[in-house]
């Protein structure tokens, strides 16, 4: 990124901050409000979901982004959560953030109205607040983006997620964000071919990163990605997920999109 130009992923971050002090004081947590912990051992749905042999593909609902702009308008949430269950999603990412790209979280508890799959809510998330949300919400797993939180931050909220029962999903970008998502305890992590620094994308990034990841992590690829022999190529890394959002957003049929791009020839990975 050259010299003066605008960080996108900090004026999200502001503006995430402010709208989420509006919840706060909207609605304070309190005994009342505070969601009750999911108890279980072990991993999730989201997480069991990204365990199958074959890659999985997360399918995403938003309704923009910072890049793209409006990526259909007038989308219907639940015809379309309907066609990604239909057309074999594994789980659902859900876009959560208002200023940026439309979301919210009644967006998270419709689609937990549609279909039953494993929901990961997609957002900013700073502060436990926005855990007790998204669980009441529905969520079964969430993000967390290592470029948006100091190390402190980042474990104090991802054992917060998971003493409450959410699978988390740590993103990275390069090497130095892995080795934090794995000093936190990362089990789950997200690769984004997309710089959230200026959105530029580069779909080699989940390959430069699988040599340095640990066995027993489970790794899924973001960002970039519309064609079968994609898929194809991340399986034989051993990349065990996918999330998907513009190109099935913007393809007029999502469940043929969908079915479309999981029409590979499945084969062991490489790894």
């Amino acid at each position: 990124m050259s010299a003066g130009t605008p960080n996108v992923l900090e004026r999200i971050l502001a503006e995430a901050r402010r709208d989420l002090e509006r919840r706060k004081r909207e609605r304070p947590l309190d005994a009342r409000t505070l969601a009750s912990p999911r108890r279980r051992a072990g991993r999730g749905r989201f997480a069991e979901a990204l365990a199958a042999p074959a890659i999985g593909v997360i399918a995403e609902f938003k309704r923009r982004s910072p890049s793209a702009g409006v990526l259909l308008e007038n989308a219907d949430q639940r015809a379309i959560v309907e066609a990604y269950a239909r057309g074999g999603a594994v789980a659902l990412s859900v876009l959560t953030e208002g200023p940026n790209f439309g979301g919210s979280l009644d967006d998270l508890l419709v689609a937990a109205e549609v279909c039953d799959l494993p929901r990961l809510r997609k957002d900013f998330i700073v502060d436990p607040y926005q855990l007790h949300e998204s669980l009441a919400a529905g969520a079964d797993a969430v993000l967390l983006i290592v470029a948006a939180l100091g190390q402190r931050e980042l474990s104090s909220l991802h054992e917060h997620a998971r003493t409450l029962g959410l699978d988390v999903l740590v993103e990275v970008h390069d090497g130095d964000e892995l080795r934090r998502a794995l000093d936190a305890g990362a089990e789950i992590v997200g690769v984004n071919n997309r710089d959230l620094r200026d959105f530029s994308v580069d779909l080699e990034r989940t390959e430069r990163l699988m040599g340095e990841m640990p066995a027993g992590v489970t790794v899924v690829s973001e960002s970039g990605i519309g064609s079968p022999e994609q898929l194809e190529r991340l399986q034989r890394l051993g990349v065990q997920g996918v999330l998907v959002g513009e190109s099935l957003m913007r393809s007029g049929d999502p469940q043929a999109a969908l079915e479309r791009l999981r029409t590979f020839r499945h084969t062991e990975s490489a790894l």
